[in-house]
């Protein structure tokens, strides 16, 4: 009796689906882990005072020390290099000398000039008023008969910070938010402006190049 040369002692080989998820779970848990691992040791430049800050300072980067430190997340509620302007900034509560500075405890310079203040405006803006553009704030009187004064300038030199365009459910008319730095010595005169629902403006101080 013979036996057949091609099936004496072979299994067959099967591929189990069992194995390839084994192997795919135990790959992802190593790759997870060795991210957790470089995102705790990731360190991230944040600035430190060189010496007690007192609130209403005017502060600049030589005053400031670089610490690289783990804060992860943490770290965007810090101030870093990059957010230092040219002009320095005001410290606005006390930081201790060594301390991280938050970003809560400093503003910008000219904010002892210049305070944010937003606006409604109904209808459209030009296209040329985006963040940063300079603007005046033009307001006529409203009259008696529902007619308005002749306009004028209530606050030359603003800055536009940013644009909130919203639809008014109650009026169904289209009303701008408009976020401007305004020259302190101004303020009062806009926020009476517009607290008597005077028809306000906001005009492009300089014609855009195109």
């Amino acid at each position: 009796m013979t036996r057949s040369k091609t099936g004496v002692g072979r299994r067959s080989l099967t591929f189990d689906p069992r194995l390839a998820i084994g192997l795919a779970l135990v790959a992802g848990s190593v790759a997870g882990v060795v991210a957790l691992v470089s995102a705790a040791d990731t360190t991230t430049e944040v600035l430190a005072a060189g010496e007690h800050l007192a609130p209403g300072e005017r502060i600049d980067r030589d005053d400031l020390v670089v610490l690289d430190v783990r804060l992860g997340a943490a770290a965007d509620n810090y101030l870093v290099p990059a957010k230092v302007p040219a002009e320095g900034l005001v410290v606005s509560r006390s930081v201790g000398e060594g301390e991280l500075v938050p970003l809560a405890a400093v503003g910008r310079a000219d904010s002892e000039r210049l305070a944010p203040l937003v606006l409604e405006v109904h209808g459209s803006l030009a296209a040329s008023v985006q963040p940063g553009t300079r603007v005046d704030v033009w307001a006529a009187p409203e009259l008696e008969g529902g007619r308005f004064g002749p306009p004028a300038v209530i606050a030359g030199g603003a800055t536009v910070v940013r644009l909130v365009t919203s639809d008014s459910i109650v009026s169904a008319s289209e009303t701008t938010a408009v976020e401007l730095l305004v020259p302190k010595s101004r303020i009062a005169r806009v926020l009476e402006a517009a607290a008597n629902a005077d028809a306000l403006s906001i005009v492009p101080a300089a014609i855009p190049v195109r």
